[in-house]
């Protein structure tokens, strides 16, 4: 299977450009306004990918009151289910996803779109969003065979660059939850390739995270601070925000002494930006 050079769907748009491109992630008012439902999807992945969350939550709800479509709606539901995982609500985020999946297992297929996500995106959405959900609650075995499922909807010779991607991301996630760094880095590894093929900065920064992550559990240190710099350098510049929180989480631990103290302090203060901008992380023993 060799990737895509080109996304399977064109960045017909500017909000489309802006939420699968290589700009700087913007806040509401910098948008412009939303002509459809599918801007609204647009417009909540670009202000999520920016750690605006209360934003984000507002265009899925206008989302929803523009379209009856399900792949649009089961989009907006995976979009939902993804932030609130960002913050770690798991098991909240499976309700999003588990609506996602409900919308779209049942619709009619359509053909691949040139122009927007069609049905294969969404069902891989929902599916990959579920196996992500298992995983941050700790059922392993469930979200590998969600990704199998996920997988088994994706197209075989790799046009779909973002949910491939997204495949990749829960399934090196999953491989580190389970103590095998190795599949990880496999993982990690494509994603990177796929990402760097296609338009996203915001993919091909998660991705490189990941690949710095599964250096750390593989015992590789002094890769995953070296990796794990390059990508804060990419967050800061695109406003990455919730990336670079995570990015800071990491470098806390693998970096030694003043650095790492550094990088603490870099997490608290993302931290408390992303709940000015309405995100709410989930306490410890929280359900």
């Amino acid at each position: 299977m060799s990737a895509p050079s080109i996304p399977i769907y064109s960045e017909s748009t500017p909000l489309a450009a802006a939420a699968f491109g290589d700009r700087r992630a913007l806040g509401a008012a910098e948008l412009p306004p939303p002509r459809s439902a599918l801007d609204s999807w647009h417009r909540a992945v670009i202000l999520g990918g920016g750690g605006h969350y209360a934003a984000a939550r507002a265009e899925l709800r206008s989302l929803r009151s523009r379209t009856t479509d399900p792949v649009l709606l089961s989009l907006a539901a995976s979009t939902e289910g993804s932030l609130l995982r960002q913050l770690g609500w798991h098991a909240r985020a499976a309700v999003a996803d588990g609506r996602a999946a409900a919308l779209i297992l049942p619709a009619r297929a359509e053909r691949g779109s040139e122009v927007g996500p069609d049905h294969a995106d969404a069902v891989c959405d929902a599916l990959t969003g579920l196996a992500a959900d298992a995983l941050g609650t700790g059922r392993l075995t469930l979200a590998t065979r969600l990704l199998w499922r996920s997988r088994d909807a994706l197209d075989p010779e790799q046009l779909r660059w973002r949910p491939w991607v997204r495949w990749h991301w829960v399934s090196a996630e999953t491989a580190l939850a389970s103590g095998r760094p190795d599949p990880a880095r496999t993982h990690a590894a494509a994603a990177v390739e796929l990402a760097e093929r296609g338009p996203s900065i915001r993919h091909r920064v998660k991705s490189r995270l990941l690949v710095a992550a599964a250096a750390a559990a593989a015992g590789d240190t002094e890769r995953a601070r070296v990796l794990a710099e390059a990508v804060a350098a990419e967050c800061r510049e695109y406003g990455l925000l919730p990336l670079r929180w995570a990015c800071a989480m990491l470098r806390a631990g693998v970096s030694v002494d003043g650095a790492a103290a550094a990088a603490g302090a870099e997490a608290a203060d993302c931290a408390a930006a992303i709940a000015r901008r309405g995100g709410r992380f989930r306490p410890d023993g929280a359900a």
